[in-house]
C-alpha cells in the first residue's frame, strides 16, 4: 500500500455526478486547487451496505465541511450510469437520493491504482490470458488532500471497515489550524482545544498544562 501523505494526489479526469443529476465530463480535483481543502474517498460498490451509510453520513455533515471550505469528493469502480441510478433511489429503498456532493465514477480503476487502493491486482494465467486476482472493486480509502493538490492525510479501511465522519472533520481542523497558527496538534486534540509549538519548551508547556 503506497503512502502518498506529502506527495501529490494522482490527477485524474472522469466523469462524476454532480448535485445527484448531472452528468459532469473530465471531473477533476485540480478545480480546487489554491481555494479549498477536498477530502477523497473511496467506497467499494454501488447498491451495497455499508458504502450507503458512509455516503449518506458524509451528506448529513455536508455542511459542516463546507463551513471550513471544504470539498467532499466519492468514488468508486462503478460507471456514472450506477451512480446517477443509486442517487435516484429513494433511501428507503437502498439508494442514496439527496447526496448532493460529487460521485466519480471510476469503471477503468485507473484512479483506484493510481491511489494504490485498488482491492486486488491484473495478472497473468497459465494460458498467459490476463486476469483479475482479488475484488475489482475500491477499498475504503480516504485521502484529506490540501489546496495545494498534497496528500496531508490518508486512511484506508477494508472493505467491511465503515470510517468515522467526525475523525474526518477532526482532521480537517487539525490540518486548518496547522496552516493557521504553524503549532502542531497533539493526541486527540479536538477545534478549540489548545496545540503546541513543536519544540521542547513548547512539549514541556503543553504538558504542564494538560491536567488543568
Amino acid at each position: 500500500m503506497a503512502v502518498l501523505v506529502g506527495k501529490k494526489a494522482p490527477s485524474f479526469k472522469a466523469t462524476a455526478v454532480v448535485n445527484g443529476e448531472e452528468f459532469e465530463e473530465n471531473f477533476s480535483l485540480e478545480q480546487y486547487l489554491g481555494k479549498k481543502h477536498v477530502v477523497f474517498f473511496f467506497y467499494p460498490m454501488d447498491f451495497t451496505f455499508v458504502c450507503p451509510t458512509e455516503i449518506l453520513a458524509f451528506q448529513d455533515r455536508i455542511a459542516d465541511f463546507e463551513r471550513k471550505g471544504v470539498a467532499v469528493v466519492g468514488c468508486s469502480t462503478d460507471t456514472h450510469v450506477s451512480h446517477f441510478a443509486w442517487l435516484n433511489t429513494p433511501q428507503e429503498q437502498g439508494g442514496i437520493q439527496g447526496v448532493t456532493y460529487p460521485l466519480v465514477a471510476d469503471a477503468a480503476k485507473t484512479i483506484s491504482q493510481n491511489f494504490d487502493v485498488l482491492a486486488g491486482y491484473y495478472d497473468y494465467n497459465e494460458e498467459g490470458e490476463v486476469t483479475f486476482v482479488g475484488e475489482p472493486v475500491a477499498y475504503r480509502g480516504l485521502f484529506l488532500i490540501d489546496k495545494e493538490g498534497v496528500v496531508r492525510h490518508q486512511v484506508v479501511n477494508d472493505l467491511p471497515l465503515g470510517r468515522s465522519i467526525d475523525e474526518a472533520l477532526r482532521m480537517v481542523d487539525a490540518l486548518q489550524y496547522f496552516e493557521e497558527k504553524g503549532e502542531v496538534c497533539p493526541a486527540n486534540w479536538e477545534e478549540g482545544e489548545e496545540a503546541m509549538q513543536a519544540t521542547k519548551e513548547g512539549v514541556s508547556a503543553y504538558l504542564a498544562n494538560r491536567g488543568n
